[in-house]
């Protein structure tokens, strides 16, 4: 019998991105580390036309054009302002708390793609 050692590869923290009531996607710390955000970094945003409602987000190095959009920082936090494009796409951001579970699509292996699994919960009022 021979055994064999698996490596011991850490998996990050679960990647998350929330809506906020303003429309901005505000990234957790840990995200926005394991994305390796900077001050000028760019992302953009897809939808598969094979399966509508499937966003993804492309961490793009270097994109200039009408479809980039510009990371901004605030204290240690990351965000995108992407108000127009959720409105675009219907979601009720201010009445409900929007959470997106990011998942690295390994089918993309020319870029950095991550799958953007909708969670919805009523906000509490306060």
């Amino acid at each position: 019998m021979t055994l064999i050692l698996y490596k011991n590869e850490a998996t990050p923290s679960k990647l998350k991105a929330t809506i906020q009531r303003t429309g901005k996607l505000g990234f957790t710390e840990a995200t926005a580390t394991h994305l390796h955000f900077k001050e000028n970094s760019i992302v953009q945003f897809a939808e598969d036309d094979q399966n509508k409602g499937a966003l993804y987000l492309i961490n793009a190095p270097d994109s200039q054009d009408e479809t980039a959009f510009k990371v901004c920082k605030a204290g240690r936090y990351f965000y995108v302002n992407a108000k127009a494009l959720f409105d675009k796409l219907g979601l009720d951001y201010e009445a409900n708390t929007i959470i997106f579970d990011l998942k690295r699509a390994a089918e993309y292996t020319d870029m950095e793609v991550y799958k953007m699994k909708k969670r919805i919960l009523p906000r509490k009022n306060k």
